[in-house]
């Protein structure tokens, strides 16, 4: 006997999608209305009969960028050369997919202590979906410090969004820095990576604070070690590891 699913299944359409950066796309899906979820979890996709294939197959876990508050089931993704990520950029807006989910357990703490987010490229996605959702319900309830690396402001998805929920919301800092800007492009930002010299500019007077780590593996592990030797207890860091993007 075959054992009941514990999670929903369901199908429904694309009904957008556009650039929210240099090659990284927003997808958005009807939100049905008995459907639910907690903002930071993700989602599995799976293409129905698609054209194409390969061996990496046609299901995909996204992070939800969306927010609960919100009317759409949006992903955000790099586009990547595989079957998947083509056939997903070229169907027809109106073709069905199946999703399965809500799944994982990446939220914010409730403990009255700061928060500070340490992230890169795609790995944002979860703390859009987190953090629109705070302001939505009237605001963070601790002082929270976002620190978002990438190459250039065009690879950094949805760079203005954060800025403008930091200014609506006291307690969000926003911290963006770029590692890979062209000779004279204009940036007023942090430059460099993340390390432990930018943390000390920025948590100057920030204490006990509890640590997020998303990204690709190779940073999330380097961001851990770093806080590690600085001497933050590894209880206080939380990781989230986002491959194959």
């Amino acid at each position: 006997m075959t054992a009941a699913v514990a999670w929903p299944v369901f199908e429904t359409p694309l009904i957008d999608r556009a650039a929210v950066a240099d090659r990284t796309m927003a997808f958005r899906f009807a939100k049905p209305v008995d459907w639910s979820f907690r903002a930071g979890q993700f989602i599995d996709i799976t293409l129905l009969e698609p054209p194409e294939t390969d061996g990496e197959g046609d299901t995909r876990g996204f992070s939800v960028s969306s927010a609960p508050s919100e009317d759409v089931i949006m992903v955000t993704t790099r586009l990547r050369d595989t079957a998947f990520k083509r056939v997903l950029s070229t169907i027809p807006l109106g073709t069905r997919v199946r999703i399965e989910g809500p799944f994982g357990d990446l939220r914010l703490h409730h403990a009255s202590r700061p928060a500070v987010v340490l992230t890169g490229g795609i790995g944002i996605t979860p703390f859009r979906s987190i953090l629109v959702e705070a302001v939505h319900d009237g605001g963070l309830p601790y002082p929270v410090i976002l620190f978002y690396a990438n190459r250039r402001p065009r690879d950094a998805a949805f760079l203005d969004e954060f800025r403008a929920l930091a200014d609506r919301d006291a307690n969000l800092s926003f911290v963006p820095t770029m590692s890979g800007l062209d000779d004279g492009e204009p940036w007023a930002g942090e430059r460099g990576h993340i390390d432990a010299a930018m943390l000390t500019r920025h948590l100057d007077g920030v204490a006990n604070a509890i640590y997020y780590l998303t990204g690709p593996p190779g940073m999330v592990q380097g961001l851990r070690t770093m806080l590690v030797d600085s001497g933050v207890d590894e209880d206080d860091i939380r990781t989230e590891e986002f491959t194959g993007y």
